[in-house]
């Protein structure tokens, strides 16, 4: 395994950290939408996309210019960047934004943090990956730091439908996943500029059949401030976001940029506690400093 600079990793790091932040950012977006205007799942899902789909197109065809002479995608490479995104951004978008009618975006993320350990599992059993003693410990305290947290959201009698919702959660979590690990393969194959970009106009192509499919509204009948926010959604929880955390996992690999991301649903806490009146206390205070100290200790370590 080639070696990576304690310089190289540390950026990294940065990139899964501050993109994790800005995605946790979506879920209280999400949740403030159905709240105030009652847009449905799929349209909803629609409007982020279609506003992401701009700065995708122009990206990769900046990109494109730039490098003329990039090595060419294989059909094969193809075949699993189609997989990759349907996987990535449409069953785990999907899935996370039908679960977030039934819970809270606090509640969201403790289930959606799942997908670490699952990523450095699958990675382990199916991928040969060797799982370090740095994240076996970083592991614990990161999920202990989370439960801390989450300890005062989990009342069940305060949830609305929370099996329900907690199983499209969860299903969110493995697809992205799988998408993850996925991603750390193909990315250092055609880079992670162009493997993002295609990725996402798969997805929006699926997106956009699902709700030609579906549809039941308009996606211009709602008010201005839906807008507002499907673009604040797409610019800082999805475009910003998505090249950060390809970037991060190009320079750190999958495993530990899944551990690094542990500090989403602390931010998700934060925001959600500013923008939806979703209660804050000590315990969740305190998961917070615990979450960010596991995230630290691995950011400083670097990798092995």
């Amino acid at each position: 395994m080639k070696q990576t600079t304690r310089v190289n990793y540390l950026l990294g790091a940065g990139l899964i950290f501050f993109g994790a932040v800005f995605f946790a950012g979506k879920a209280v977006l999400v949740k403030y939408n159905y709240l105030h205007y009652h847009v449905d799942t799929v349209s909803l899902l629609a409007l982020r996309m279609l506003s992401s789909l701009p700065f995708y197109l122009i990206i990769l065809a900046f990109k494109q210019k730039k490098n003329e002479n990039v090595q060419k995608i294989t059909i094969k490479q193809w075949s699993w960047i189609v997989i990759l995104g349907i996987v990535g951004y449409y069953l785990a978008s999907l899935f996370d934004f039908w679960g977030l009618n039934y819970i809270t975006a606090s509640v969201e993320r403790l289930i959606l943090f799942l997908y670490p350990t699952i990523v450095v599992i699958i990675s382990a059993i199916f991928l040969k990956k060797p799982i370090f003693k740095i994240q076996y410990f970083a592991l614990i305290i990161t999920y202990l730091g989370v439960l801390c947290a989450f300890i005062p959201d989990l009342q069940i009698g305060l949830q609305k439908n929370l099996v329900i919702g907690s199983v499209l959660i969860f299903l969110s979590a493995f697809t992205y996943a799988l998408y993850l690990i996925g991603s750390g393969e193909m990315i250092p194959k055609i880079g992670s500029t162009r493997f993002t970009c295609y990725a996402m106009i798969v997805s929006t192509i699926i997106v956009m059949l699902h709700y030609a499919l579906t549809a039941q509204t308009s996606l211009f009948s709602y008010q201005i401030e839906v807008y507002y926010l499907s673009v604040s959604m797409a610019v800082f929880c999805t475009v910003i976001p998505s090249f950060m955390i390809s970037e991060g996992i190009k320079r750190i690999g999958s495993g530990n940029a899944s551990i690094i991301g542990s500090v989403g649903p602390v931010a998700t806490i934060v925001m959600a506690n500013l923008f939806l009146d979703e209660k804050i206390n000590g315990l969740q205070l305190l998961g917070t400093f615990i979450v960010l100290a596991g995230v630290l200790m691995v950011s400083w370590k670097g990798k092995k």
